[in-house]
């Protein structure tokens, strides 16, 4: 298991990546994820800011939504952490039990059809493609 980078042990640089994470979330809670990774600083830093960019920055797709797309590729992977990660965000944005329902039907089948058609080898219609 990965060694857990605790605030007080951390390198002013990854100090500062804390911060920021606290301060960009509102929290004074730094999460194993982030933790895990201020073992090697540059990658915390560069995944940190592609993570806030993605996800806290302002854009079409709401916050909720935004959650429920990570979710829904973190199931797909099979990644635990983010699962319980990005569902804790979800409900605490307004994801009830009958929106997690809806999503895991759609991922499933979403999974299930992509399998049948990658399966085939199905070619695409041309009125799908891009034109």
């Amino acid at each position: 298991m990965t060694n857990l980078i605790e605030y007080e042990d951390a390198s002013i640089e990854v100090r500062r990546v804390y911060d920021d994470i606290r301060a960009t979330r509102q929290t004074e809670y730094i999460n194993n994820f982030w933790k895990a990774l201020a073992n090697h600083p540059p990658t915390l830093q560069r995944t940190w800011e592609t993570l806030k960019e993605v996800m806290a920055s302002p854009g079409e797709i709401d916050p909720l939504v935004r959650e429920l797309i990570y979710i829904a590729v973190s199931v797909t992977n099979g990644c635990e952490y983010c699962i319980a990660s990005h569902t804790a965000a979800a409900r605490a944005k307004g994801m009830n039990d009958q929106v997690f329902g809806e999503l895991m039907a759609i991922t499933g089948a979403a999974n299930m059809t992509n399998r049948l058609a990658n399966g085939y080898q199905i070619p695409v219609d041309e009125q799908f493609k891009p034109k």
